[in-house]
């Protein structure tokens, strides 16, 4: 087995490696003026079991080209299997034709990474499940929710929890969170008037006196969150925190966050942090570098990757 690190999320890879207790491979990954990718891999890989970490966060498309590149390279050096570890797999919000014309983005993104060599794909929270089916190779999709369920235990034993899904779309994923803790479910009823635009209509769930925690798989210009928790306070709750996978916080989302009644939102390392996000009083990340390096080792080892979703 061999790990090679993108440049999206160095410091996660290097937890990793240090998880599993592998050097990462030595690789040189550098851009001609013209901002090209020339990836050039300074060790023997011929039969070798590849594992190349890369999130494809912002900018999303250089650090994608960058994955294509590197797969790509390790197939032509004659690697036995090539396996794409996304922590953070971009695109996949384009999961549907939205509308006349538009694309399936996450459906072009598999087919890209199928042909430049990937032999098996190992994401983190896909946005919609149905992604997995977009791959005609294996694809392993992570839960953070043990490692939610885990960081809650600990900060919150004995304390009265309710989780609240900040819209319907994500019931499944907020009843898992739920289910896992015992506690009682609520569900935030909203309306979007348009992209990046939300307004929050109505709770589902008698939130009064209750500590609150929002779970969700992304978290963008926070606006959702921040509305929801808002909601949440005004109908009575005790207290809101967040739980949320991927931390993509574009324009002033660390900001708005800080402002909010949120009183603490919790990431993962999926997405490295921002300026913004080190600064924030109420913002932390959480790591998944054990996570990561279990699915790893079970890829390598033949082994289920499943047992892990415990």
């Amino acid at each position: 087995m061999k790990i090679v690190a993108c440049n999206s999320n160095v410091p996660l890879a290097q937890a990793v490696a240090r998880e599993i207790g592998l050097p990462l491979c030595k690789t040189s990954i550098r851009r001609f003026a013209d901002g090209e990718v020339f990836v050039e891999v300074q060790e023997n890989v011929r039969g070798e079991d590849m594992f190349v970490i890369q999130s494809t966060c912002t900018p999303t498309n250089d650090h994608l080209m960058e994955l294509l590149v590197v797969l790509d390279a390790l197939r032509r050096g004659s690697a036995r299997r090539i396996t794409a570890v996304m922590p953070y797999f971009g695109y996949a919000r384009q999961d549907r034709k939205s509308g006349p014309r538009t694309p399936i983005s996450a459906k072009l993104v598999a087919n890209l990474l199928t042909e430049a060599g990937a032999s098996r794909i190992l994401t983190m929270d896909l946005h919609a499940m149905q992604i997995q089916g977009f791959f005609d190779i294996p694809t392993d999709n992570l839960y953070a929710a043990p490692l939610f369920v885990r960081d809650l235990l600990t900060r919150h034993a004995g304390r009265d929890l309710m989780v609240v899904s900040p819209d319907v779309g994500g019931v499944v994923r907020a009843r898992q969170l739920a289910r896992r803790l015992n506690v009682d479910l609520a569900i935030i009823d909203k309306r979007r008037e348009r992209a990046g635009v939300s307004e929050v209509m109505n709770v589902i769930g008698d939130v009064k006196d209750r500590y609150c925690v929002l779970v969700d798989d992304i978290i963008d210009s926070g606006g959702s969150l921040c509305n929801a928790a808002e909601a949440l306070m005004k109908y009575g709750a005790a207290g809101v925190e967040a739980y949320v996978t991927h931390g993509v916080l574009t324009g002033k989302a660390c900001e708005r966050v800080v402002n909010s009644p949120i009183k603490m939102l919790t990431l993962t390392d999926s997405i490295p942090p921002t300026e913004e996000l080190i600064k924030a009083p109420n913002i932390r990340q959480i790591t998944t570098a054990n996570l990561l390096a279990r699915a790893i080792r079970a890829v390598s080892d033949e082994s289920s990757v499943s047992t892990l979703f415990d």
